[in-house]
């Protein structure tokens, strides 16, 4: 019989070993070192952080972690990351800057054709009306991370956060999905392009209707053509069941990689899941690995 999978224990010594190489210092804003234990402690696990770990300011804590490490999500902006990050071909030569404002898809009109640069897409779904989710919404949630990544995730709808800030996984929920990512050596800074099933919040953070999911898809469609990831991973019932087209319960469908439009798709569970329920941290857990064995094996990966 194997041993429990000890998440907090492998995730504490992922920490230590950075404050032993002496690399850089990583800050996780709006997260102190208490609420940092307290995820790692529903892993079961009794463990204490490294003192590399501390508390360097009110909701805050600094984690050791490698000089290209993530910082935490809210202080990355999508608009900051697609000026800096460096664009890949296939969307260089098709970025062309608008020559007048595009008109916002109205309710109950057709899309058509989309455009083909993921600037002027965003910008088309900023004004976006197709639904009622726009008139309760504060700004759309279009994406964070790298444009050019080769792992994309998608999670589920935008939350309180979220539509304030108009980034996606900005809070807590967030904060964890950036600690997993760091654990199989990838961040949205560098290498995750990271965005949602629905662009806008629903009201008090319900499931969104099948029609709202199916307004709001063809954006996520052009999002995925463009940045056209090696791997997809999707976060919640919501997101795995559009992407595989089943319609199977979530603990049943994180059992198989799946592909949508031929790209591997591995499903687990949601964040905001895991901060309620910490029986599913070793199913998320394993997950994350398989992804980044599959990242792995990808021709010119890193090895």
């Amino acid at each position: 019989m194997t041993e429990p999978l000890d998440v907090a224990g492998a995730v504490v010594h992922f920490l230590r070993q950075r404050q032993e190489l002496g690399l850089a210092t990583l800050t996780l804003d709006s997260m102190s070192r208490a609420d940092l234990e307290q995820i790692l402690r529903t892993a079961g696990a009794r463990r204490t952080l490294p003192q590399a770990v501390h508390a360097a300011e009110p909701r805050s804590a600094t984690v050791a972690s490698s000089p290209r490490a993530p910082r935490a999500a809210q202080q990355y902006r999508a608009q900051h990351l697609m000026a800096q990050s460096p664009t890949p071909q296939h969307l260089m030569a098709q970025s062309p800057t608008p020559q007048a404002p595009m008109e916002a898809p109205r309710r109950g009109g057709d899309l058509g054709e989309l455009p083909d640069a993921l600037p002027v897409l965003q910008a088309l779904c900023a004004g976006c009306t197709r639904c009622g989710l726009s008139e309760t919404r504060t700004r759309t949630v279009f994406a964070d991370g790298n444009p050019g990544a080769r792992l994309m995730v998608v999670g589920e709808a935008p939350g309180q956060n979220e539509d304030e800030q108009g980034l996606p996984f900005v809070g807590r929920a967030g904060l964890l999905l950036d600690l997993l990512l760091q654990t199989i050596g990838h961040s949205r800074r560098d290498s995750v392009y990271i965005c949602n099933v629905i662009k806008c919040r629903p009201p008090g953070n319900r499931n969104p209707t099948r029609e709202e999911i199916a307004t709001c898809t063809p954006y996520l469609k052009q999002q995925i053509a463009l940045v056209r990831p090696s791997i997809l991973l999707a976060l919640g019932t919501f997101a795995g069941q559009f992407l595989s087209g089943k319609d199977d319960p979530l603990g049943q469908l994180r059992r198989d990689v799946h592909a949508y439009e031929g790209v591997p798709l591995v499903v687990t569970y949601h964040p905001a899941a895991l901060l309620r329920n910490s029986g599913w941290i070793p199913a998320t857990w394993q997950d994350l690995q398989r992804v980044g064995r599959m990242l792995r094996e990808l021709p010119g990966a890193a090895p």
